[in-house]
């Protein structure tokens, strides 16, 4: 009855006043409004839901919900909460006031207003969702390894390597930048660390990572680059396709890094899709590979990485290990282990996490056994994943020379091995193909070697005559020759158990405690027998020893006491090289019957003489004799039978040379029997009496001699040359007997009576290869060279001279010299010429841009350095490279140069200055004429923070 008088009372309000009637009908459809907006709602929130349910299933698939999706759920979700509290506010507009006579017609107003308004807003958000056309995007979630460098140890070896990655990616002028290295030493742990900070620092704004490996599929390749970079390639595209897609994507970055880990074999950037050279704009590359060729044949630049010094190997295999590592008597045998990792970081891990925290010895004990007695089922234990990864770097060697001469480098004992020794073997063991001279086998020996290198299996030795070979690569040769060869090796161990059986074809005994050679034992199938003794020891072998062995194409018995050689050794018919370095030599005659022999090495074994039986072996290229020092005697015409003789070395032997003609019956060989051996292209020989030279003795030309005449050996270690002559003689030398070496590259003249300038009367021609020339002991020189009996330039290659005790030097260059003179000259000393009175004019100087060190000691009259002449045109030098400078005892010095000025442009990290005389040291004040100025070459060497160059003017 009361709604009844209610909605008769509105409509009476609604025609008598219209404005009233309108707001006063939103109390009569309060209910209506109240009912729609809950239908609406339930609508919205079935949207919201569904919504929500499609942002989730994004959310989980890593994708990024568009933003105005994100306001919709705001929206919407503030939406149905106020409408929620409208429909909860109904039952307080159905109570009645008027003491219940009459409904409250305020709050049925109110609410009805409210509801009637927010159900209109829904219909708005509900058309808003319909027109989303989708509500996220795929992301590209950065890798872990840019947010975690956990796995890099920021050890001082790899500082510097880190920094020189970070030097090279920001120069302009680099595009590429390749780390190389041997397997498992860090390479990529290293190039991701650098990758991580560079992020960092915002040097690249993106950085992608892929790995080509040995097998590698560019398709692959492509898709981790374009997946990081968050592009989506069509399944039907192909490998040129994909190139251009992700080369344009590359190109048009304006700071990315992209990372190529992994890479065996030459690969075009461009075929993958990665821009590099002048096309590279913004996009920088870095790659990773074991052998640093590959990097090179993609033009990128290279930085090697090497292995871990011994602290901080040991630092790294505690760290793995645990505190076992330290504890009781573990830690000793723990120390043995770590050591046995040979500093590579990939064997330090593997190993130290297999016994992490492990108390039980005896499992520390058989992985220090593994180590020390590699085997092919180290291939299958706890290191089989460093193992494998070295091996696949063998496996990957396309030739099957080089594979052969890498196992054969393992088999050599020593950590330092020989080049020469190499090639002796080589040779023997017919491993190289298509050469047919010593210097051939060398060339390709050499060649062969620096593949090896730059593969990381080999590396670089104390000097160019050695190498060495890392010892866990060392181990997985020769685990691989024992697999695959049957090859037998003992380091540093006594009486093996068991000698290798019938199929052994190689045998490697280095420093072992040996005493016999079982009788009647057979090896039908070895073709190399090595075997190095400690301290000559009295090894027991069987004259019978050789029986057994037909097909032996190597012997090396190294430090051995040999009386009398097996007589059995003459069974040895297909033997190519025999070796019998430091030995104890008695008979050796038995040799002579070796037919087929190639080389000979008795290197510095106590024999006394060199039998006529050794005549016989024709066909014999190379014999070394080098240090035999005991040895007196060679038969007469040996020398000169062997006609096939290439490389003849003799070095530090004592010789007793007889200087009769090759017609008189003699006692010992004559030099002149050198001249008959035609193929001869190799000789190290020092001969004291410089008289019995026969003529013509220097007229061949050689390609490779180290020879002293009238004086000592010297082994000149210092000077890595291939071609050496020194000189004492007590008569002037014909220049027709010169002729064959002027392709020397050190020379030392020593007391050559009748010689007055170097140049001219030994080479006219300006000697075009020598390097380093020594002058001394001579009272007859009085210039170095003379321009005008010259028709070239003068030492154009030459790098450092010294001229000691020329009492009557005068000048080192008369007159002006050819641009090309000197022009490599680094190092200059001159001591005890008391009549020179400066080392160069001023016009020479300008031509020294490569000179390094300056010495000038005990000259009386020595003046200046550098002098300028009234006729020169003074300019300007720069003496950039000058570092020492040693003047000593120069009473009549006054300074370096008539006119000096420095610039200041370069910095200099060592630097000495010695200058002293009797009385007093030099002051700069003395050291330069008044002309200099403020700065002055004191201070140029003597500050390191303030270096300048030295200009002359």
């Amino acid at each position: 009855m009361v709604d009844v008088v209610v909605t008769v009372a509105l409509e009476v309000a609604k025609c008598l006043f219209p404005p009233i009637g309108r707001q006063l009908s939103y109390v009569r459809k309060y209910k209506a409004n109240l009912e729609n907006l809950k239908k609406q709602t339930e609508k919205l929130t079935d949207a919201r839901d569904s919504m929500q349910k499609k942002v989730d299933d994004a959310r989980r698939n890593g994708e990024e919900i568009d933003k105005r999706v994100e306001s919709w759920l705001i929206s919407v979700d503030k939406i149905i909460a106020e409408a929620d509290t409208l429909t909860g506010e109904e039952e307080n507009a159905n109570k009645k006031c008027f003491k219940g006579l009459c409904p409250n017609l305020k709050k049925r107003y109110q609410l009805s207003q409210k509801a009637a308004t927010k159900e209109k807003s829904i219909p708005d958000l509900k058309e808003e969702a319909e027109k989303f056309a989708q509500i996220s995007y795929p992301t590209v979630p950065e890798e872990p390894w840019l947010r975690s460098g956990k796995d890099y140890e920021a050890f001082g070896s790899r500082t510097s390597t880190l920094k020189n990655v970070q030097s090279s990616l920001v120069d302009p002028d680099v595009s590429i930048t390749g780390v190389y290295g041997m397997a498992g030493v860090g390479k990529t742990t290293l190039v991701k660390e650098v990758a991580r900070r560079a992020k960092k620092d915002k040097l690249f704004d993106e950085v992608v990572f892929a790995e080509v490996s040995e097998t590698p599929d560019i398709r692959k390749v492509q898709e981790e680059l374009a997946d990081q970079l968050g592009m989506k390639f069509d399944e039907e595209s192909d490998v040129p396709g994909r190139a251009r897609r992700l080369y344009a994507r590359l190109q048009n970055e304006n700071k990315i890094l992209a990372i190529l880990d992994n890479i065996w074999e030459d690969l075009d950037l461009e075929k993958v899709g990665v821009p590099s050279g002048n096309d590279c704009r913004g996009c920088k590359v870095l790659l990773t590979a074991r052998d640093r060729h590959v990097l090179e044949s993609i033009g990128s630049k290279t930085i090697g990485i090497d292995v871990l010094s011994d602290e901080e190997a040991w630092t790294l295999f505690k760290k793995m290990a645990g505190d076992c590592a330290e504890n009781g008597e573990l830690k000793s045998i723990a120390t043995d282990v770590a050591k046995e990792c040979g500093r590579l970081p990939i064997a330090i891990v593997t190993l130290a996490k297999a016994l992490r925290n492990k108390s039980i010895v005896s499992a520390w004990k058989e992985a220090l056994r593994q180590l020390k007695k590699p085997s092919h089922w180290n291939f299958e234990g706890v290191l089989a994943k460093t193992y494998s990864a070295i091996e696949l770097s063998y496996k990957y060697l396309r030739e099957e020379e080089l594979k052969q001469l890498f196992l054969q480098c393992s088999l050599m004992g020593s950590p330092q091995a020989s080049m020469q020794d190499l090639l002796k073997y080589a040779i023997g063991l017919g491993i190289l193909k298509g050469v047919s001279t010593v210097e051939e086998a060398r060339d390709k020996v050499n060649a062969l070697v620096d593949q090896l290198k730059d593969a990381c299996l080999l590396l670089d030795g104390i000097n160019s005559y050695w190498f060495s070979m890392h010892d866990v690569v060392s181990d997985v040769a020769i685990s691989i020759a024992s697999r695959d060869y049957h090859v037998f090796t003992m380091r540093n161990e006594g009486d093996p158990r068991q000698w290798p059986d019938k199929k052994c074809s190689r045998i490697s005994l280095y420093d072992n405690n040996i005493s016999e050679i079982p009788q009647g034992w057979e090896c039908p199938q070895l073709e190399f027998f090595y075997n190095f003794a400690p301290n000559n020891s009295p090894l027991q072998i069987p004259d019978n020893i050789f029986i057994g062995m037909p097909k032996l194409k190597v012997l090396d018995f190294t430090r051995m006491r040999l009386l009398s050689l097996p007589s059995s050794i003459h069974l040895l018919t297909d033997l190519r090289t025999l070796c019998l370095d430091s030995c104890q030599l008695e008979d050796i005659r038995v040799i002579g019957e070796l037919r087929k022999l190639e080389i000979l090495s008795l290197q510095a074994s106590a024999i006394e003489q060199l039998p006529m039986e050794i005549g016989q072996l024709t066909q014999l290229k190379l014999l070394d004799l080098s240090n035999c020092s005991k040895l007196k005697v060679i038969a007469p015409n040996v020398l000169s039978n062997l006609s096939q003789l290439e490389e003849l070395y003799m070095a530090n032997c004592s010789i007793e040379w007889e200087v009769l003609g090759l017609s008189i019956e003699r006692s010992n060989a004559s030099l002149v029997e050198l001249k008959n051996l035609s193929r001869l292209t190799t000789l190290e020989i020092n001969i004291l009496d410089a008289g019995i030279l026969p003529s013509g003795f220097f007229s061949r030309k050689l390609e490779r001699y180290r020879i002293v005449v009238g004086d000592t050996w010297d082994r000149f270690d210092k000077y890595k040359t291939r071609r050496t002559l020194k000189l004492k003689l007590n008569s002037r030398i014909c220049l027709g007997e010169w002729q064959g070496m002027k392709n020397v590259e050190y020379l030392c003249l020593d007391e050559l009576p009748g010689l007055t300038n170097v140049l001219h009367d030994l080479d006219g021609e300006g000697f075009a290869e020598l390097k380093h020339l020594n002058v001394q002991n001579n009272s007859n020189f009085l210039c170095i060279v003379d321009p005008l009996q010259v028709r070239c330039g003068a030492f154009p290659m030459l790098e450092s001279v010294v001229l000691q005790s020329l009492i009557n030097l005068e000048r080192i260059c008369h007159g002006q010299l050819r641009a090309e003179s000197f022009c490599n000259l680094k190092t200059i000393k001159v001591g005890s010429c008391h009549k020179l009175k400066n080392l160069f004019s001023f016009s020479i100087a300008k031509f020294l841009p490569q000179l390094e060190r300056i010495e000038v000691i005990q000259c009386k009259n020595v003046e200046e350095i550098f002098v300028s002449s009234n006729d020169e045109v003074i300019g300007e030098i720069a003496l950039a490279q000058v570092r020492f400078l040693i003047l000593r005892t120069l009473p009549l010095f006054t300074s370096f140069s008539t006119f000096v000025r420095t610039t200041s442009t370069v910095e200099v990290e060592h630097n000495e200055i010695i200058l002293e005389n009797e009385n007093h040291l030099y002051t700069p004040l003395s050291l330069f004429n008044e002309k200099v100025g403020e700065q002055n070459l004191f201070s140029y060497f003597i500050n390191p923070t303030a270096t300048k160059d030295l200009v002359l003017t």
